[in-house]
């Protein structure tokens, strides 16, 4: 199993991610996952009104808010805890302001688009914290972000679950079929299969892997698995074609 490790860097206006991939032009190394930044955004910073194609998103939040508006007409507020997905398809511009006074943390995951849908129309959706579901036992909490649950609906077949887990506890990811993904801890400490990861590694798994996570410490991860597209992508700013 490999290990990815995030590296921090500016992005938008003023917004600090640790950034997990890609780092090199037309680079897929999760297929098909494209890009992965844990964000943490403070007052007067964001993402002002920029252009997107050719793949969906999924913003997550942890603490704080954010405001996504778009040219399709959409302007909503999402708290911690709440998602949001746009899919960019053949173009959208949109801007994504967190809220005036505090912090605002999360991770945003870009999913690509299979060719054969890359020009469908944009579309939005936002998925409220009560509305993910959430289900656990012996100190993990598992909170379906997408799956079969899920009211958030997706072009290509994902899996994507946070994992609160408390100090000693753990939890067995299972690969199924023809999924792959990676493991990424985002807060706490905690290894996988006694594999110690720092804050912003990952672990990559592939269909058929059955691995055990455990917590040193209360701890947050997310587990992304989806079906591979196996087609190469080309990387221009926020456009994947």
């Amino acid at each position: 199993m490999h290990i990815i490790k995030a590296r921090e860097i500016m992005e938008g206006d003023g917004v600090t991610v640790r950034r997990l991939f890609p780092f090199e032009r037309d680079q897929l190394v999760v297929d098909p996952f494209v890009l992965w930044d844990d964000f943490s955004i403070g007052p007067g910073a964001g993402f002002p009104t920029h252009a997107h194609r050719g793949f969906e998103a999924i913003t997550c939040l942890f603490n704080g808010s954010m405001n996504h508006t778009d040219n399709l007409g959409n302007n909503s507020t999402i708290t911690a805890g709440g998602a949001q997905r746009f899919t960019a398809g053949r173009g959208i511009r949109h801007s994504e302001m967190p809220g005036e006074q505090d912090t605002t943390t999360g991770i945003q995951l870009w999913i690509n688009l299979p060719k054969a849908l890359k020009g469908i129309e944009p579309d939005y959706q936002q998925v409220n914290a009560a509305d993910i579901p959430q289900a656990g036992e012996n100190g993990v909490t598992l909170l379906e972000i997408v799956g079969k649950s899920s009211a958030m609906q997706l072009k290509t077949a994902v899996q994507y679950t946070e994992v609160r887990m408390e100090s000693g506890s753990q939890h067995t990811v299972r690969v199924t079929e023809p999924m792959q993904g990676i493991i990424y801890l985002q807060q706490g400490k905690a290894s996988i299969h006694d594999q110690k990861l720092a804050v912003g590694d990952a672990m990559q798994v592939y269909s058929g892997d059955e691995v055990i996570i455990r917590a040193g410490r209360q701890s947050r991860l997310m587990v992304a698995l989806g079906k591979p597209h196996h087609e190469a992508v080309k990387l221009a700013g926020g456009f994947v074609d």
